[in-house]
Formats: C-alpha cells, sequence, structure tokens
C-alpha cells in the first residue's frame, strides 16, 4: 500500500476516533503513528492532515451541509463524515493534491472503511463541490 494511502488511513483513525470520543487528537495521532510502519515522510503528511482537517473543520462542514443539505451532517456516517472532510481539505484548502487523486483516495476509503453505499456517497458528495467550484471558478 502506498505511503500516502496509509497516512489517510491514520488520519481517518485520528478524526474518527476524536470525532466519536473527543479524545485529544495529537494523542491519539501519536499512538496511531506508533501503531503504524509509516516512514517520516507519511507521518508528517497525516499531520498535516488531520491539523489542516480540524484546523479547517467549521469550513469544510459549512461546505458539507451546501453541498449535501439533504443529509444533515448529525445523520451521516461518522466514517463518512470524517473521509469528505479529508478529501475537503486536500481539494479546497490544501490544494497539493490532484482533485482526481484526492477523490479517488476518498472513495477507497469510503470502500474500505464505509458500508456498501459508502463509496457512491462520497463519490457524489464531492463530485458536486468540483463542480459547483468550476462554476464559481475556483
Amino acid at each position: 500500500m502506498k505511503i500516502r494511502r496509509q497516512a489517510r488511513i491514520v488520519a481517518l483513525q485520528t478524526l474518527f476516533e476524536v470525532s466519536c470520543v473527543g479524545h485529544d487528537a495529537q494523542t491519539v495521532l501519536r499512538e496511531r503513528l506508533e501503531e503504524s510502519t509509516l516512514p517520516p515522510e507519511g507521518a508528517a503528511f497525516a499531520e498535516a492532515l488531520v491539523r489542516g482537517v480540524l484546523n479547517h473543520q467549521a469550513q469544510l462542514d459549512a461546505i458539507l451541509q451546501a453541498v449535501a443539505p439533504q443529509w444533515p451532517l448529525a445523520q451521516m456516517a461518522r466514517v463518512d463524515v470524517n473521509i469528505l472532510r479529508i478529501a475537503l481539505f486536500e481539494i479546497v484548502v490544501d490544494r497539493q493534491t490532484p482533485v482526481k487523486v484526492a477523490i479517488n483516495e476518498a472513495v477507497e476509503l469510503a470502500k474500505l472503511f464505509g458500508s456498501d453505499a459508502s463509496g457512491r456517497f462520497v463519490n457524489g458528495v464531492l463530485g458536486t463541490v468540483v463542480t459547483k467550484l468550476r462554476e464559481s471558478g475556483n
């Protein structure tokens, strides 16, 4: 498995635990990294994703609500919400990952960790985000 996918998995596990039980993000991330075999550049990427999602969570959640108003965040599966937050951070805020790669990685995470419908749901939401960004010229 590629280093960046492993890093996204670590970030997802961290964000999921933080969102479900409210543990300290740095502590959870440190524990997940200790359990992983990520090289330093992978650990740095995972840390950047976690920090970025947490620092921009209000903005990311507002985007989610705007593109999926029929699905309030409280009603979405926590794993799907956190996958979407990671992808949105990469697409909207960080902009270091190509959009197609960010979407593909999010869909793969959804297939690995979500329900049977998660992959389609994540793909649909992110597709809507990208369409709206293009329409607005971003």
